[in-house]
Parts: structure tokens; C-alpha cells; sequence
């Protein structure tokens, strides 16, 4: 054992406790207190009582670890231990989860821990007290994982997966079941690998079919440990999507598209993007059609309208027949550059500079002013400023002239933004990314910006729209 574990564990001489501790009335000491005891105090009396004393170092633990002192919460950890043997009943049962939860976290980060200490504090942990057992044991499993021991973190989830204590067991079965779908996940990852390799096989030697054949009775064991829990409302991402893909391989199409359509629509389950985002990337592998698929992500751009996914949705809207969602398709590139997130995305600023062009060329300057209505307050101080002019034509000038194309047919060449770069040579680059004449002017006598390009030269351009 190590240093540190024997530090944590070690008795105080005589000595050691009449210098650097605390008596309560109980005879329990408490070591490294004595310089805070006089913070914890009552009408200016000190309070020694039990119950105070563990309430203050549970303080100073949560203070030290706020500020990554591991050594100080180790101290104090030694000293809060006492509260197993606090004389409320409702504390003392649920101090083991709070003893666990510090002390597997002081252990992670502390200099002088290693696995074989956070090892001894976990099984310890497990025992005291039935309820905390599962819990433990997963957390202690997914800490295995994360240090690269996979078959430790496995024979942990073995171990806890058998686990019964009467009647309490029922009441843990999601606990169960998230443990059964954990060692579901080890066992995808080790049939990943497999996969990988069988890719790399001859489909017509024998070797691939006994190594296919292996798969599909893995995928069948694992897929057991996976589908109880994502029957149980919840998010379980990572193993819906190893579940999917072990379905796809062994070739049930309706059971991965059932899970998935369950997961996405349930309304037992939350609200989850990446439930239509699974969905959307199914059925595109299924080839379904463009309304299916546009049904989909129209669901996800509710949820959230910056996701990436919506340039495709946008691309998909675009070559629909019907007009809806052409107006759609406005809204949703209006949509993605209200977020700050996407107002470097070069894509969303192309597409809306075309589609701008074509809805106003094709009559539907209503939609365009229906949605510049909303917005024509704060997005020129938020797309279209002198700031970010500058800083556009510094950083990224193809960045730049897309957005000035649709500054300048909202708003005009005499705002910030279009004046800004035409003094900046903004039509220098125009120049070279068109060698047609190209005109697009308002409907009904309203400025859009008009450009004519004749031979790559700028020849003209009038005010934008100014509702």
C-alpha cells in the first residue's frame, strides 16, 4: 500500500493527538482542526459539539477542494470519517455517499494516489452500507475505464451485475440495468475491433466467414445487455448508437429503425437532439426519401435551430417542389446566423447570400421582409458593424465579401459593413469570383442592392432594403 493510503488509515500516537487534535465528548479525535475550531462558534462560546465539529471540517474539505488543495482535503477527509459513527441516524446513513463522493475525488487528483489505493477506498466504500453498493460499483468500473483497464472495469460490472439483498435489489433495477448496459458497452468495444478487422478480411475466405459468424453471436450477447435499459425512459446515447449498429450488422433494419423511432418520438422519453440526429443518419443510410428526411431534421430545428445539420436541412428544403418549404428554408438560414456560434460559418452566409437572390428575383420579397422584421433592430449591430467589418476583412476575406453581398441587399452600401469594405477593396475580390454580368434589383420599387459585373469589373451599386 502506498504512502498516501497509509496516511489516510494510520493511527495518531499519544503524542500526535495531544498536539494537533480536537477531543469531542465521545473521546473521538479530530486531527488539523485545532487552527479552525475557533471559526465554528455560538454567542461567542466554542462549540465542541460532535455534530458541529464534522459539519465545519465538511466545509473545509469542500473549500479545499475548490481550490485543488488535495493534500488539505485529505487531512480534513481523515478527521470527517468520524461522522459513520454520528448519533443521527439520517446523517450516519448518508454520509458513506458523501464520503465516497470526496474521497473518490480527492483520490483521482491527489499527487501521492495510485490505482491500488483508489482500489482499497472503493471496496471498502461498497460494503458500507447495501444501497450504496451498485452505485459504487459503476462509479468505480467507469474510473477503471477511464485508466485504460478494461477487464478490471468488466469483472467489477460482473461482480456488481450479480449483486441481490432481498427485496432492496428491486428496488435498484435501473442501477442493475445501467451496470448490465455498461458491460454491454466493454463488450461493443471489443466487437468494434473485431469489425474493424473483418474489414479488413477477404469476404470470399473462410477466415471472414468464421470470424462473421463469431461476430453475430457476440452482437447477439451484447445486444442482451443493451436493450433493457434503453427501454427505460432516459438519455442513453452511446448505447442506442452501439445497439443500432450491432442491429445494422446483423441485418435487422426494422428492429434498428423501431428502437430509434421509439427513442426519437417516445414521450416517455426527454427531449433529445441526438435522438433525430440517430434517426436522420438511419435513414439516410437507408436511402429513405427527401419529405421522410425533411420530417426529421424540421423536428431537430425546433429543438436546436444552430445545429450543423441544418445547412443539410436548408439544402434539402431548397430542392423540395413545395413552396412552404422554400419559405422554410429562409427561415432556417436566418435561423443558424442568429446563434454567435455560427456567425463565423462561411456556408450559412453563402447560402443565404443565393437564396436571398433568388427569393427576391422570384417574388417572395414578403418572406425575406417577414424575416428581416424580426431583426432588423440587432442584427446590424450584431453581423454588420464597423467592428466586425474590420475584423472580418482582417481575418477571413472571403468571410467577409459573403457577408457584405447580404449586408448590402438588407441594408445598403451605405451602412458600416459594405461602406467599410468597398474602401478596403472588398470589389477587387468581387471581380474574381464573377466574369458574367449579373443584375438582381428590387421588386416594386424597393432599393435591394444592384450589381452589375460586366467582364469583372464593378460597374453600379444602389442602396439595399431599409424597411
Amino acid at each position: 500500500m502506498s504512502d498516501f493510503s497509509e496516511e489516510l488509515i494510520r493511527s495518531k500516537t499519544e503524542d500526535d493527538q495531544e498536539e494537533s487534535c480536537v477531543f469531542s465528548g465521545t473521546g473521538m479525535y479530530f486531527p488539523w482542526l485545532q487552527k479552525h475550531i475557533d471559526a465554528v462558534a455560538t454567542e461567542g462560546k466554542k462549540e465542541k459539539d460532535f455534530a458541529q465539529t464534522t459539519s465545519a471540517c465538511l466545509g473545509f474539505i469542500r473549500e479545499a477542494l475548490l481550490k485543488h488543495r488535495w493534500q488539505e482535503a485529505a487531512g480534513y477527509m481523515h478527521s470527517y470519517l468520524q461522522v459513520l459513527e454520528d448519533s443521527d441516524s439520517q446523517k450516519r446513513l448518508g454520509a458513506p455517499e458523501i464520503i465516497w463522493k470526496l474521497g473518490s475525488e480527492i483520490l483521482f487528483y491527489h499527487p501521492k494516489s495510485n490505482m491500488e489505493t483508489f482500489n482499497t477506498f472503493a471496496d471498502r466504500m461498497k460494503n458500507m452500507g447495501v444501497m450504496n453498493y451498485l452505485k459504487i460499483s459503476l462509479q468505480h468500473a467507469l474510473y477503471l475505464m477511464h485508466h485504460g483497464m478494461l477487464e478490471e472495469a468488466n469483472r467489477n460490472l460482473s461482480r456488481a451485475e450479480t449483486w441481490r439483498y432481498g427485496e432492496k435489489s428491486s428496488s435498484q433495477e435501473v442501477l442493475i440495468n445501467l451496470i448490465q448496459a455498461y458491460k454491454g458497452l466493454l463488450q461493443y468495444y471489443t466487437w468494434s475491433k473485431k469489425k474493424m478487422e473483418l474489414s479488413n478480411l477477404d469476404k470470399d475466405d473462410y477466415a471472414y466467414n468464421t470470424a462473421s459468424r463469431t461476430m453475430l453471436n457476440h452482437s447477439w450477447k451484447t445486444s442482451v445487455n443493451l436493450g433493457a435499459l434503453i427501454q427505460t425512459p432516459g438519455v442513453w446515447d452511446p448505447f442506442v448508437k452501439s445497439y443500432v449498429e450491432m442491429l445494422e450488422f446483423c441485418g435487422d433494419q426494422d428492429g434498428a429503425r423501431e428502437v430509434l423511432n421509439n427513442y426519437a418520438y417516445d414521450e416517455k422519453f426527454p427531449s433529445n437532439p441526438n435522438a433525430h440526429v440517430y434517426l436522420y443518419n438511419f435513414l439516410k443510410r437507408e436511402k429513405a426519401p427527401r419529405e421522410k428526411l425533411i420530417s426529421v431534421l424540421k423536428i431537430l430545428y425546433q429543438i436546436v435551430p444552430s445545429h450543423k445539420l441544418m445547412l443539410e436541412f436548408h439544402r434539402l428544403l431548397r430542392k423540395s417542389e413545395k413552396e412552404d418549404h422554400h419559405k422554410l428554408g429562409l427561415e432556417v438560414l436566418f435561423g443558424v446566423l442568429d446563434f454567435a456560434g455560427c456567425t463565423k460559418n462561411i456556408t450559412a452566409w453563402k447560402y443565404l447570400a443565393k437564396y436571398l437572390r433568388q427569393m427576391l428575383m422570384g417574388d417572395h420579397l414578403a418572406w425575406v421582409q417577414e424575416e428581416w422584421n424580426s431583426r432588423k433592430n440587432w442584427w446590424p449591430r450584431f453581423h454588420f458593424s464597423s467592428f466586425w467589418a474590420k475584423s472580418d476583412w482582417q481575418e477571413d476575406k472571403p468571410l467577409a465579401c459573403e457577408k457584405a453581398l447580404v449586408a448590402g441587399m438588407l441594408l445598403g452600401k451605405g451602412r458600416g459593413f459594405v461602406f467599410f469594405l468597398c474602401r478596403h477593396g472588398l470589389w477587387a475580390i468581387l471581380r474574381l469570383r464573377s466574369r458574367t454580368k449579373r443584375t438582381w434589383s428590387s421588386a416594386q420599387g424597393h432599393g435591394v442592392l444592384e450589381r452589375e459585373l460586366v467582364n469583372g469589373r464593378c460597374i453600379e451599386l444602389r442602396p439595399g432594403i431599409c424597411w
